[in-house]
């Protein structure tokens, strides 16, 4: 679990004790976009995956056959040589596609943190004493000083 991930968990956990409609519903958008955002990683990983066995399978073929692009003998060879082209195609297009959506979700995940950072401040600030800047509690303790 990175940074990012331990701190959107502690902050889900601290605007759960709020109890209010809208904090369950931050909690259940947040988990959403984890979700959707581990689904797109997992669909990127595929795609790149994919796309490296078509450039090695176009490799093969063209490192083992004589006159590769020119003349492919048999239905089958010719098959699976238009399969890798295909399969390296759709992995060119899709993970442009998997990658800005992925930053969607990133950019969208960080909103909906701070939106959670704002909630648990608003909380612990409406159960606990507003906290004094530094100038503040010793220009208080220094006038009380004085007063002694």
């Amino acid at each position: 679990m990175n940074d990012h991930q331990r701190q959107t968990e502690f902050l889900k956990q601290c605007i759960l004790y709020e109890g209010s409609k809208a904090s369950q519903t931050l909690a259940e958008r947040i988990r959403q976009l984890q979700h959707n955002e581990r689904c797109v990683g997992h669909a990127l990983w595929l795609m790149v995956h994919l796309g490296a066995l078509a450039l090695a399978g176009l490799a093969y073929l063209a490192v083992f056959m004589e006159d590769f692009p020119q003349n492919i003998p048999g239905f089958m060879t010719r098959f699976i040589t238009q399969a890798f082209c295909v399969m390296g195609l759709s992995s060119l297009i899709c993970v442009p596609v998997f990658l800005g959506l992925q930053m969607v979700y990133r950019k969208e995940l960080a909103h909906r943190r701070e939106d959670c950072r704002r909630l648990a401040t608003n909380l612990l600030e409406s159960r606990l004493a507003r906290p004094q800047a530094d100038g503040e509690r010793q220009g208080s303790e220094g006038s009380r000083v004085d007063a002694a």
